[in-house]
C-alpha cells in the first residue's frame, strides 16, 4: 500500500489547484513522517474549521498505516 499516494490523492480532491500538492516522505523504521505541501490559499481547505479537516486526514492515514503495521505522521505546511 502506497501511503504517500493516498495522502496525495486525498489532498488532491480537497484543494483548488491540485497541481501544487507536494508530500514529503522520511521514513524511520516503522515511523513514517509525510509534510503536506499545498499551495499558499488552499492551507485552509486543508487545515478546516477548528481542524477538522485535517484531523480527519491524520485519522484516515493512521487507519491506512496500521493495516501496514506502521505508525505515520502527518504535518501540513
Amino acid at each position: 500500500m502506497d501511503l504517500k499516494q493516498i495522502l496525495t490523492d486525498i489532498a488532491r480532491a480537497i484543494v483548488d489547484t491540485p497541481d501544487s500538492v507536494s508530500v514529503e516522505e522520511t521514513v524511520d523504521g516503522d515511523d513514517i513522517t509525510f509534510v503536506l505541501s499545498v499551495a499558499e490559499e488552499d492551507t485552509g481547505m486543508v487545515i478546516g474549521h477548528h481542524g477538522k479537516i485535517a484531523k480527519a486526514i491524520r485519522s484516515v492515514m493512521k487507519a491506512a498505516a496500521n493495516t501496514c503495521g506502521k505508525r505515520v505522521t502527518v504535518e501540513i505546511k
